[in-house]
């Protein structure tokens, strides 16, 4: 077998690892402990795939977009904005090559679309599609069962309605199946393909009036909950991950400096919505934090207060326990890494005549919760209903397997602009 399906084989059975994980975190781990005490503690869900970046104005500018002005990729940041699109409805395709340092097979494809009804509301859809590419499966003895292509996909649908004639509301149903390993056993248990229904929650203000001095332009304020939706299992011998549901608030401005040139700023704060890792001892008994065999609503509410921090320690590196038997936590390191799991997103775009825009941006995320970190850049065309958009993505260490990341948007207005004058409901 190639290095390449090597990689993407120990990726088909990541539900296998997580299940590991679990049992190894019952022991605590000193080998990633940075100057302050702190150890590498990331969060892991089922179905990460709902999460990536689908569209490439977004993955010019750092991965933010809850607040960016409405395209048919809103469906995917913020539903809510779509009703204070310039056009009345777009259709739009990407294309990801994805981790291409590791394999050369691996894409997600994207298809999204809208339409305004009337000035009051819009509907849209989406439909994702990841691909693991070609992997042999093999018996204990490397003799090969079969080829298969593993595969995930997600279904969208969404509607938003306007609250007043600068705050709207969405909403949006989603349907994912993911097929990882084609009913095959693994490691001896049975498998089958992972099934979620989710929802997504969102909301925007929108000010198009707005000024900075003299600089008249666009302000715009969002927040969102995304993936909310069942735990899901590839093996009835596992145990059930969460969605990779998630919170977040972003902002952005759009400056109007003349008739030709227009700059936006905008910025995303997001936090996953999944409980944090507890700490455990040998026994499994938990040490500090919180156990998430929860439901998904305590769940949520858990995750903004559940994370384990540093435990105190003694000479010998072992756990000091208080009179009663508990473990005793580093002042305020609780509060500490429930601050090191927002993930901060950043990023500006330029605009020529409405024809021409660059872009960049920086995505940031702590080292001890997964340390993505990375710059992004890309441009844009646009010539009468069609527009094209590119970006690339820059990693910061090396051999990141995201390095170097690609992706491809095509954009048609598939409808006039909007003439739709703001309707204030009382």
């Amino acid at each position: 077998m190639s290095k390449g399906k090597s990689i993407k084989s120990i990726a088909i059975l990541f539900f296998t690892v997580f299940s590991v994980l679990k049992i190894n975190a019952q022991a605590v781990n000193n080998a990633n402990s940075t100057l302050d005490g702190s150890t590498l503690n990331t969060i892991t869900t089922s179905m990460p795939f709902m999460s990536i970046t689908p569209d490439s104005r977004s993955g010019a500018m750092g991965d933010v977009g809850t607040a960016l002005s409405a395209t048919s990729s809103s469906i995917f940041w913020n539903t809510a904005m779509l009703n204070f699109a310039e056009k009345k409805s777009e259709i739009s395709v990407s294309y990801t090559p994805w981790l291409r340092q590791l394999t050369n097979d691996i894409h997600l494809s994207y298809v999204s679309a809208y339409t305004k009804l009337g000035s009051k509301s819009a509907i849209t859809g989406a439909l994702r599609y990841f691909s693991l590419g070609s992997i042999t499966f093999t018996d204990a003895t490397g003799s090969v069962i079969r080829d298969d292509k593993p595969s995930e996909f997600e279904i969208t649908a969404g509607y938003a309605f306007k609250l007043s004639s600068k705050m709207s509301f969405g909403l949006n149903g989603k349907f994912a199946n993911s097929n990882l390993t084609g009913g095959l056993p693994v490691a001896g248990a049975s498998t089958k393909a992972g099934i979620a229904g989710a929802a997504d929650i969102s909301f925007i203000y929108y000010n198009d009036q707005f000024k900075l001095g003299s600089t008249k332009g666009n302000f715009s304020l969002g927040a969102t909950i995304n993936n909310i939706g069942n735990k899901v299992n590839y093996s009835d011998a596992l145990s059930r991950d969460f969605l990779p549901m998630n919170l977040k608030i972003g902002t952005a401005y759009e400056m109007e400096i003349d008739n030709y040139n227009n700059f936006t700023f905008a910025l995303d704060l997001s936090k996953l919505l999944v409980p944090t890792p507890a700490v455990y001892d040998a026994s499994g008994a938990i040490l500090s934090g919180k156990s998430d065999e929860v439901g998904v609503i305590a769940a949520m509410l858990q995750s903004f207060g559940d994370a384990p921090g540093n435990l105190v320690k003694d000479k010998n590196g072992d756990v000091e326990l208080d009179a009663e038997g508990n473990a005793t936590v580093v002042k305020n390191s609780i509060l500490k890494e429930e601050l090191r799991e927002v993930m901060i997103a950043t990023g500006i775009e330029y605009w020529y005549n409405k024809t021409l825009a660059i872009r960049s941006g920086f995505f940031y995320e702590n080292k001890l919760k997964g340390a993505r970190q990375y710059f992004n850049a890309g441009i844009g065309l646009k010539y009468n209903i069609i527009g094209i958009d590119i970006s690339y993505l820059i990693a910061l260490k090396r051999n990141n397997p995201l390095a170097n990341t690609m992706r491809f948007t095509l954009r048609f207005d598939i409808g006039s602009k909007s003439t739709d004058k703001p309707v204030t409901t009382e």
